[in-house]
């Protein structure tokens, strides 16, 4: 059955141009989109005709890298660089999850937060333990939101209650990977840590189980100073980070994100484009962690894919909103440091990160062009309007800087509204 839902309705088909159509209507038939028009539908009864008045209609954000068990470590250690911060806080943390009634609880409370700022689909880092995992996949499912998650997977230079044997982490991905063949909205994605976490027997079978079952792959790639200087110590025998994954049929064309890449060179560059890797921008925690600025421009600039994601608990913020705005000014600062030699990006290439951008790791996903799925978020700026008329495009910009998730007033995800997932 078509559906038309009426409002101020924003999005993006490319990285530098808003469309912004006023009073327009966003035409659902099931789960996907349909068009979106100006004028009232004359095939869809008034009944089916969900008026949302003067409020902005948006897609879903997508997140595209964050760790679900670092959830309640969001704002700790954002005093200490990467390696120190993974030491002292990430891992004592996540060794939590073997006790499946804390994962409950706190995965819970995760998937709460993403329904709450918007969020309708994620690629997630899980933890080593199969179990918190699958329930963590059970729960997203559960909620409506979708996913990607992955089992992690770290068998060297971790600490001894946090490591695992490489001969098991391979089984339990194996069978992490089936079982999710069951869900509808969740998929597997080979997921090892990174470099430095990871053996070579490791990395040649999870590149064996990606093309075995055709997954797609998630992992870290020169995000910080002291890390990249570690891999250059483990391999010596690669020219750099980027080369490693490569190496181990790590990176596979298309199906690859990669988080952070603050200072991937022009070589590593050549290499995410040869492969088409999609770079997670994670400008909060790029900043907490003090590894730097990414390139975003240069990345842009060989025709990159490059998402948005809140990379929670190195970043504090699951609001992409928040995330997006600060990746601006961040990016301003960048332009400064590179002696304003190109043109820095606005709000709306960043809100484009944020939904299209990252929903290409998806499919079809983060817009609303024809056949895209039907996920889109009503938001209400009305109290942080002002006294003058502003523009939709204004309203927007504004409800990314000013606004909160209290403005989300609905969500929508393959065409159904989703209520708040879980009790407190």
């Amino acid at each position: 059955m078509k559906k038309a839902y009426k409002g101020n309705i924003l999005f993006t088909k490319d990285i530098n141009n808003l469309i912004a159509i006023k009073e327009g209507y966003l035409i659902v038939e099931g789960s996907k989109i349909l068009d979106v028009v100006n004028e009232k539908p004359k095939d869809i009864s008034n009944e089916n005709i969900i008026d949302f008045k003067d409020n902005l209609i948006i897609p879903g954000f997508v997140d595209i890298h964050l760790h679900a068990p670092q959830i309640n470590n969001i704002g700790l250690g954002v005093d200490m660089q990467l390696l120190d911060w993974l030491n002292k806080y990430t891992f004592p943390e996540e060794t939590k999850y073997k006790n499946i009634d804390y994962a409950k609880k706190s995965y819970k409370k995760l998937i709460n937060k993403l329904w709450e700022n918007g969020t309708t689909s994620s690629v997630i880092f899980g933890s080593i333990y199969n179990n918190s995992n699958i329930l963590l996949a059970e729960l997203i499912e559960e909620s409506g939101l979708k996913s990607y998650i992955g089992k992690v997977n770290m068998d060297r230079n971790s600490p001894d209650f946090y490591i695992e044997d490489t001969e098991y982490s391979l089984i339990d991905t194996e069978n992490f990977i089936n079982k999710l063949s069951e869900f509808k909205n969740v998929k597997p994605i080979i997921t090892p840590r990174f470099v430095p976490s990871c053996s070579e027997e490791l990395m040649t079978g999870l590149g064996e189980l990606a093309e075995k079952y055709d997954l797609k792959i998630q992992s870290h790639l020169s995000e910080n100073q002291g890390e990249v200087m570690w891999v250059k110590e483990l391999h010596p025998d690669c020219k750099d980070y980027i080369d490693v994954y490569e190496k181990y049929k790590l990176l596979r064309k298309d199906k690859t994100v990669m988080a952070h890449c603050v200072l991937s060179n022009d070589r590593e560059i050549n290499k995410l484009k040869e492969y088409n890797v999609t770079v997670a921008h994670a400008p909060v925690s790029n900043g907490n962690l003090a590894s730097g600025i990414a390139p975003i421009h240069k990345f842009l600039e060989n025709n990159l894919n490059v998402g948005i994601c809140s990379d929670i608990s190195g970043g504090n913020e699951l609001n992409l909103g928040k995330v997006l705005t600060l990746g601006e000014t961040f990016g301003k600062l960048k332009w400064i440091e590179d002696n304003r030699l190109y043109d820095y990006l606005g709000t709306i290439n960043y809100f484009y990160m944020a939904t299209k951008g990252s929903g290409k790791y998806f499919e079809n996903v983060g817009s609303f062009e024809k056949d895209y799925d039907a996920d889109f978020l009503v938001i209400d700026d009305s109290n942080i309007l002002d006294f003058n008329e502003r523009t939709i495009e204004e309203r927007l910009k504004r409800f990314l800087y000013n606004g909160n998730s209290n403005n989300i007033i609905k969500r929508y995800v393959l065409g159904k509204e989703l209520r708040k997932p879980f009790s407190e």
